[in-house]
């Protein structure tokens, strides 16, 4: 008997262990679906790191750093000397001579400045490219919260189509109104349901487009942290045109293109004197005369015609070109920044008027319209004219909040560094 229960009790230790094991595996299988199913945080800075780290365009471009260090090193190279060996009938039968160029001047010097300012010609262009994917990034981080917000509103006016339906369908009980405007209130519903899922579906195109510039797989789903009607920083114009003067990226990559120039025409200044061919050999086998006879030479060319006249010509003529260039997109600059500036200003003045007045007023005219109808004192076809006066205004004030945002964002790319 006493074997059987401890046997017993053994089995039940066993069952109670896999049992337990189970639970564990379960338990752990949910928290991983519920991880995986909860979307990540994403505020606009996090989504600018994201998009300088992870853009494709953006990382292709600056693969061109590793080209720009490789002309460093092809710019240090030094002339590799020729090993000649000639062999005659005549005497001397045999010769062995080396030949040896030697740079004069400061071509090698020239070579490596040029390859360097080259390489900072490049970091420019990358820069002009960064700036464009954070104005793109920026522009789609907003893109998405108007779509998210647009299905929301959609959302509330479904909302407002269903309790007009009740409305219609309790006084049509009632007796107060013909089965006519029970169909008009179901076909608002209907409208209403159709640009709903529309704008489900737009919500996730909005996504799958910041995903593009992030780099993330398109189904990403996120919790996006912020709103349309996020804070502006102020900055007045003079303070923009002194910051745009220093890191505007046109700016910056035409006076590095000058820069390169000028180390150019330095580098052609110095190719005008001579390298110097040093050799150095032996002769061999003269029967008459000797069997081993030493031999050196020296040549170096004159110039005579050629002193690289028309390049430095030509690279003069180039940088002038830069220079007025450099000009006219200052002033192009300039004037960005100041319509830029001048359309922030207004934009924020017609995002006020919506906000403070065209809103609460369409929204109490709509609040009255349906207390009337409930009442009896209007028909339906007044309160369907203020929902949509409702709606209309709702989506210009969002739409005129995300073209607020997206004339700062065009603002920041024009100055070419973060204003926020």
């Amino acid at each position: 008997m006493t074997g059987r229960i401890e046997a017993f009790i053994s089995r039940g230790g066993v069952m109670f262990h896999r049992v337990l094991c189970l639970m564990i595996l379960v338990l752990a299988a949910a928290t991983a679906a519920a991880n995986a199913q909860t979307p990540a945080r994403l505020t606009l800075q996090s989504a600018l790191e994201l998009a300088d780290k992870q853009n494709l365009d953006l990382g292709a471009a600056r693969r061109r750093r590793a080209v720009a260090l490789a002309g460093i090193q092809v710019a240090k190279q030094r002339p590799n000397p020729t090993i000649n060996f000639g062999a005659l009938r005549d005497a001397p039968h045999e010769s062995l001579f080396f030949s040896q160029p030697l740079e004069l001047g400061s071509k090698r010097q020239r070579r490596i400045e040029v390859a360097r300012q080259e390489g900072v010609l490049t970091e420019a262009e990358i820069t002009v490219l960064a700036r464009l994917v954070r104005r793109s990034t920026r522009e789609a981080f907003y893109r998405a919260l108007l779509a998210r917000a647009e299905t929301a509103r959609l959302a509330g006016v479904l909302q407002l189509a269903q309790r007009l339906k009740q409305i219609a369908q309790a006084r049509f009980e009632a007796g107060d109104v013909a089965q006519l405007e029970v169909i008009q209130a179901e076909l608002g519903v209907s409208r209403a349901q159709a640009d709903l899922e529309v704008a489900q579906q737009r919500e996730k195109v909005s996504l799958s487009q910041l995903n593009a510039l992030l780099n993330e797989p398109a189904s990403t789903a996120w919790e996006l942290t912020g709103g349309l009607a996020d804070a502006l920083p102020e900055a007045s114009p003079p303070e923009l045109f002194r910051r745009a003067a220093q890191s505007n990226p046109e700016l910056q990559r035409l006076a590095q293109e000058q820069r390169v120039e000028q180390s150019r025409r330095e580098l052609l200044k110095a190719d005008r004197i001579p390298n110097l061919d040093f050799e150095l050999g032996t002769d061999f086998n003269s029967p008459q005369d000797f069997r081993v006879g030493p031999r050196s030479q020296v040549s170096l060319t004159v110039p005579l015609f050629a002193r690289n006249q028309g390049q430095i010509a030509q690279s003069l003529a180039s940088e002038q070109v830069l220079v007025n260039e450099s000009a006219a997109a200052a002033r192009a600059v300039e004037g960005r920044i100041d319509a830029g500036y001048l359309d922030l200003k207004a934009q924020q003045t017609q995002v006020m008027l919506y906000r403070d007045r065209l809103l609460p007023v369409a929204r109490q005219v709509e609040g009255l319209a349906e207390e009337s109808y409930r009442a009896g004192k209007v028909g339906i076809l007044a309160v369907i004219e203020a929902q949509r006066n409702v709606q209309e205004a709702d989506r210009s004030y969002l739409e005129s909040l995300f073209t607020l945002q997206s004339l700062f964002a065009a603002l920041e790319e024009t100055v070419g560094e973060p204003l926020d």
